[in-house]
């Protein structure tokens, strides 16, 4: 029998393993029968762990089935056998493989166990499974513990993972234990429990320490993050790239580059191609070119490949400075790319306008997902292709929300409103559940078309499907209820903001100032200071439109100059507009006048049509004439200007000189498009212009008109006096 298994070992080791035992060979003569056998296990034993680490080695490679071969073929296996072929399953995201081969083994220890359960957690996020093999453990060691720990964690479970934590061994919790529920509270964004952790552990390591630096920092605690980063009497490359993330994040550029340089200059950590990553996402969302171009050049000259998630973050950088032929030039340096890679190129030639470009590179890339399909739709919509995008669009294999939200907000962005409140129903007839996003778009499309019903019923289904509580939602009623002249629930859906944003105060300000409501524009912007929310260009717009409505000349003149002196905002062509507005409409078109020349670049129309309204209505002939011409020459086939001029000569009493504007008009061929309104009923849009009798109804309709003025002139002779009447004209 030895003779038979020797032979048979060593064929299976030459043929398999290519194992030999040459250096072994010895005259078994010379040996006792004592001393050959042990010889022989020690051989065996050799060749155990040979075995175990080749198919350890195997799994991590992802080549199972030599991991299984080799498992299937050894002549002995222990426990560390089975444990590492269960291992080698899970890794590769057999499960079920793996609980097979757990069930199957003849004994377990508490590595085969930890495993196990690891392997559960990791793969099938089932918790419960995993705790209930972990109250069948014989025995168990601190890895059990931080396992379960760390799946409860995952799970939100917190209160089960103290429970866990409190009940282990004192001696076990330090540091892995406490690392995993310190790690748990700050990824949920609960800083107090993290702390309570963090000061109880009798044992601070550098991951500790790492993380609650990193936790600071995502919850915008920096100044708590730096301090303990100037504590730690060691730093990882995790800590100081957390801690310079945390600073850019925030907004601080200056901070995060500087202390860039610092851990440079320290030079007893080396930065790593996160860190990189990191100053490239700096760089480009903060527009600094220069230090981009020093980033890219470090990188060359510390060597770094540019492997696929740093070639992508410089393509990102590149994309965002607007450098699309840069970011190509290193995407083809790249000795691998992935679907990230172009897609980022691609989006960078969109963000330049450039979508012939991008739309070429879409339809060369080896491999497209649904990003790729909706950076292009996004693109044609950008350029006003709409039709083009709605093509690409039915082409997609797949189309999730945040495609059908790029379409929708496409047609809103082309102001073809009525064509995203059609594709929206369409979207809900497909069952895609529209995203916080998309609702916003249908309500920016429903506000433009004063549709309250359908606005309404799109409040309605935020109702349904949970989602009125989104700030983006929240703000895109308050503005679609104030478009439609509906101050009031505009109002009620504000103040039941429970942290209103800058969109926020802008959307209701702006609401107030369209509907007359100018002192309450006014007491909401103050109110927005004293809250500590920061107005940008269009806070100050609805305010300037507010001193418009009311007429207060003193106080708009003291909101634009404070715009620059105390905000650092520069006036906009619009803010010179209301501008003009507000100082013609009170009789002080001279000093209108100045303020139009003062102005830092070329004013636009709406500049030019305030001055002229002002003039029109305080006869100003000098201006009204100044005002036309540089209209003309901005919008030379737009009819009003002509129309208004004319009229402002006729009522002077220069007869012959409005006849001449209104034939000079005509022989252009220009045509004042007339004012119109309308009305949605039973799901039919009935339109009505100035003048117009052709409409079907125009009889019925003018009928009714009459009675209804014939009331109201009966109710006004006759009630004088009458609260109720004054109530009714004042509702």
């Amino acid at each position: 029998m030895p003779t038979k298994l020797q032979t048979t070992t060593n064929l299976f080791h030459k043929h398999i393993l290519n194992y030999s035992f040459s250096r072994y060979s010895v005259r078994c003569s010379y040996l006792s029968t004592q001393a050959y056998y042990d010889f022989q296990s020690r051989k065996a034993s050799s060749f155990l762990v040979y075995c175990n680490s080749q198919i350890t080695k195997s799994g991590r490679n992802g080549d199972l089935k030599q991991a299984e071969s080799i498992f299937n073929r050894m002549p002995t296996k222990d426990t560390i056998t089975w444990t590492a072929m269960l291992t080698a399953y899970a890794e590769n995201g057999q499960i079920s493989l793996a609980r097979k081969v757990f069930d199957e083994m003849p004994q377990r220890n508490i590595a085969s166990y930890n495993a196990m359960i690891t392997a559960i957690i990791r793969s099938k996020g089932n918790v419960d499974e995993a705790f209930g093999l972990f109250c069948t453990m014989p025995e168990l060691n601190v890895v059990s513990y931080s396992v379960m720990i760390t799946g409860f964690v995952k799970a939100w479970m917190f209160d089960e993972a103290e429970r866990l934590y409190c009940e282990m061994p004192v001696q076990w919790r330090e540091p892995a234990c406490s690392n995993a529920l310190l790690n748990g509270y700050l990824k949920a964004g609960s800083i107090e429990e993290a702390v309570r952790v963090f000061e109880g552990m009798s044992e601070r390591n550098v991951v500790s320490q790492s993380c609650m630096v990193d936790g600071y920092c995502k919850l915008g605690r920096i100044d708590d993050a730096r301090n303990l980063f100037d504590m730690m009497l060691e730093r990882t490359v995790v800590t100081w790239t957390a801690m310079i993330d945390g600073y850019m994040k925030k907004g601080m550029f200056e901070r995060g580059f500087e202390l860039f340089l610092d851990m440079r200059r320290e030079g007893i950590v080396e930065v790593n191609s996160t860190t990189m990553s990191i100053m490239f996402d700096a760089c480009g969302g903060f527009g600094r070119c220069g230090e981009g171009f020093q980033m890219h050049g470090l990188v060359s000259r510390m060597g770094f490949d540019y492997n696929v998630f740093l070639g992508n973050s410089i393509i990102i950088m590149y994309c965002r400075f607007g450098f699309v032929d840069e970011a190509t030039r290193i995407i083809r340096m790249m000795s691998k790319t992935n679907i990230v890679s172009w897609n980022s190129l691609i989006a960078g030639y969109v963000q330049c306008a450039e979508v012939e470009v991008a739309f070429k590179l879409f339809e060369m890339m080896p491999e497209k997902d649904v990003v790729s399909w909706t950076t292009m739709i996004s693109g044609f919509s950008s350029k006003g292709m709409t039709r083009k995008a709605i093509q690409l669009f039915l082409l997609m294999p797949e189309k999730d929300d945040v495609a059908w939200t790029a379409l929708v907000s496409g047609f809103v962005n082309n102001e073809e409103y009525e064509e995203a409140l059609h594709w929206f129903i369409k979207m809900l007839r497909k069952t895609t559940r529209p995203n916080p996003l998309t609702l916003s778009s249908v309500l920016s499309a429903s506000a433009s078309l004063a549709a309250l019903n359908e606005g309404m019923q799109i409040h309605s289904f935020s109702l349904k499907v949970n989602m009125e509580n989104n700030l983006s939602v929240r703000n895109a009623l308050v503005s679609m209820y104030s478009k439609c002249g509906n101050v009031i629930d505009a109002n009620r859906i504000f103040t039941s903001i429970f942290s209103p944003n800058t969109v926020s105060f802008n959307s209701m300000i702006t609401g107030f100032a369209q509907n007359g409501f100018g002192e309450e524009a006014l007491n909401l912007f103050w109110s927005m200071q004293n809250e500590g929310c920061e107005p940008n260009q269009i806070t100050f717009l609805g305010v300037l439109s507010a001193c418009v409505h009311v007429g207060l000349v003193k106080e708009g003149r003291q909101f634009f100059n404070s715009m620059q002196s105390l905000h650092h905002i520069e006036p906009g062509p619009d803010h010179y507009a209301c501008m003009v507005d507000l100082l013609g409409r009170s009789g002080l078109l001279d000093e209108a006048v100045e303020l139009i020349h003062s102005m830092p670049f070329e004013p636009h129309a709406g500049v030019w049509g305030a001055l002229l309204g002002a003039s029109r209505a305080h006869l100003r002939l000098d201006l009204a004439e100044l005002a036309t011409q540089h209209l003309i020459k901005l919008e030379p086939d737009n009819a009003t200007p002509y129309v208004v001029l004319s009229n402002i000569y006729s009522t002077l009493g220069k007869v012959k000189d409005g006849d001449q504007v209104r034939m000079t008009k005509n022989s252009k061929g220009i045509r004042k498009s007339p004012g119109c309104s309308w009305v949605t009923l039973k799901d039919k849009v009935h339109l009505f212009l100035a003048g117009d009798q052709s409409h079907q109804d125009f009889q019925d309709i003018e009928v009714i008109l009459w009675i209804i003025t014939m009331e109201i002139g009966q109710l006004a002779g006759s009630s004088k006096g009458d609260h109720s009447l004054n109530c009714f004209l004042h509702q």
